[in-house]
């Protein structure tokens, strides 16, 4: 036993040791929010293929980036049909906008891809203007 109370022990860096192992993570598993759980797989995911988080990525920067496709909208620029999607890879969401483009198979919510092409930024949020794409296969979602 230790003659310091529970809540005063403290690890290498001054701060209060977490019980590790199994029972810790399904711990904060079962008290994250399914929000939580999600972004989280996401980073994961970003991670493990290599690709930039959105976060990360600055204006003019070319990127490879992964996500989830949250929206996909049809909306006219100038008179010209443009498919828009929000990308949302657990960090911050990107727009992706097919220019000319009214549908594209496979195209559709909750679908994950991969992107490549440069950012732009217009009105403080990201975007990418007729991107490279990739679909992600149906069964690993």
């Amino acid at each position: 036993m230790s003659a310091l109370p529970r809540s005063e022990k403290t690890g290498k860096a001054g701060k209060a040791e977490r019980p590790s192992g199994r029972f810790r993570r399904m711990i904060d598993r079962l008290s994250s929010s399914q929000e939580d759980l999600e972004s989280e797989e996401l980073q994961e995911d970003a991670q493990a293929s290599g690709c930039t988080r959105i976060s990360d990525c600055d204006d003019r920067q070319i990127v490879k980036v992964t996500g989830t496709l949250r929206t996909v909208t049809l909306r006219p620029r100038a008179g010209v049909p443009a498919l828009e999607a929000e990308l949302f890879d657990g960090t911050a969401p990107l727009d992706v906008v097919w220019l000319g483009r009214r549908s594209i198979v496979g195209i559709e919510p909750g679908r994950r891809l991969i992107a490549s092409g440069r950012i732009a930024m217009s009105h403080g949020r990201r975007m990418l203007f007729n991107p490279t794409y990739e679909l992600r296969p149906l069964g690993k979602e």
